[in-house]
């Protein structure tokens, strides 16, 4: 399935991976590598280039900042072609998914450098709200959700005080904080983040992707 940002172009400007921040809390055990999906040995699925992690910690200062602070949790960071593969039929080998929701859901592992997966480029991190004590908040539908209900604007019509509206209310403060610093958001993903891939370009109006797919993915 293409996407509208495949066309932009890329041109990469050759930053590192590098490890999360000890800022930012992780999801642990990493929810691919507990479903056994195919990291090489010894690899670090929390990996962001380097300009996307200095702008993540400056959108969990916004979070902190807050009269009611929250900080990140990081579900998701970069992701291998073999991984990405592996989760596409992980998720199509569920009963009841449709080969239409499987292709929303997730980019095609494309070995094609002009059309890498966000992921694959070390752009795009997934994420949700905790505590400052480390607790998840509750987002009305989990990550890697299937259908409507992992759209980021799905409770936008919930009736005042009612838990579908703090759902919204928790996923708007999310986007807030993260376009604080840059981000955009997947038009279908509450959760997915990226900045300087082809989503990036396409959503800001940039000429082009300065990130495309790393030579680890």
């Amino acid at each position: 399935m293409g996407r509208p940002w495949h066309p932009i172009p890329i041109v990469d400007n050759g930053e590192p991976l590098l490890p999360l921040s000890p800022a930012l809390l992780r999801w642990q055990p990493h929810p691919y590598q507990a479903l056994g999906a195919p990291y090489p040995a010894g690899s670090d699925p929390f990996q962001l280039r380097q300009r996307v992690l200095e702008r993540l910690l400056q959108a969990q200062q916004v979070l902190r900042d807050h009269s009611e602070p929250l900080q990140f949790l990081i579900f998701d960071a970069f992701r291998p072609l073999a991984v990405q593969q592996f989760m596409v039929d992980h998720t199509r080998a569920q009963p009841g998914v449709t080969e239409e929701q499987v292709l929303a859901l997730w980019a095609e592992p494309s070995a094609d450098p002009t059309t890498p997966p966000p992921h694959s480029t070390g752009a795009a991190v997934d994420l949700t709200l905790a505590t400052p004590d480390g607790v998840p908040l509750e987002m009305g539908g989990e990550i890697d959700a299937v259908g409507a209900i992992g759209h980021p604007d799905h409770f936008a019509d919930a009736e005042p005080a009612s838990a579908e509206a703090i759902f919204h209310q928790r996923r708007c403060r999310l986007h807030r904080a993260m376009t604080s610093a840059g981000f955009v958001r997947h038009p279908n993903e509450w959760w997915h983040f990226s900045w300087g891939d082809q989503l990036w370009a396409w959503s800001s109006g940039a000429p082009c992707a300065i990130y495309g797919r790393t030579p680890q993915a």
